[in-house]
């Protein structure tokens, strides 16, 4: 099983402070989370509640809304789970989940259904994958969907990211 304290530092070393970026459709964005996740969560938040969020309070957010909900913690590699996290957190979970069973079928030859969850399938075939090899083509996918995004302004950080 991995470990979610294992994978923060990854996350938050990705996700710096406060940023509003006019051309980020997510808007305010504090620790990478954003003005609209966070609407979502509770529709009269507003910038000035993005700007207050603490790391403790987005570190929880992390752990319940992604981590627990879409049980990475199955996930026996700790470097996959870490990079599904932090995928997940930038590009959405729907999109990280679609390149991680990419992956499973470019690394190991095993055609997972790809539907962006991660269920029992998904897990064993991650599970049953050299780590070493399944990492690599998970970041290759990772950046053949920014690319895809044809964003130029945020490409150089986002391909850093899905290489790291």
């Amino acid at each position: 099983m991995s470990d979610f304290n294992l994978a923060m530092p990854c996350v938050l070393q990705h996700e710096g402070g406060f940023v509003d970026n006019a051309r980020d459709p997510g808007g305010a964005t504090h620790f990478g989370i954003s003005l609209r996740f966070l609407q979502q969560i509770n529709p009269d938040a507003t910038v000035h509640d993005i700007d207050l969020l603490s790391e403790a309070d987005a570190i929880n957010i992390y752990q319940q809304l992604w981590w627990n909900r879409y049980h990475y913690a199955a996930i026996d590699a700790q470097c996959i789970a870490t990079k599904v996290l932090d995928l997940a957190i930038n590009m959405g979970c729907y999109q990280a989940h679609l390149c991680l069973q990419r992956a499973i079928r470019a690394a190991t030859g095993v055609n997972v259904v790809e539907d962006g969850i991660l269920g029992e399938e998904s897990l064993r075939a991650i599970n049953a994958a050299n780590p070493i090899a399944l990492l690599a083509a998970f970041k290759s996918e990772a950046a053949g969907f920014y690319r895809s995004l044809r964003q130029t302004q945020f490409e150089k950080g986002w391909l850093s990211r899905a290489y790291d």
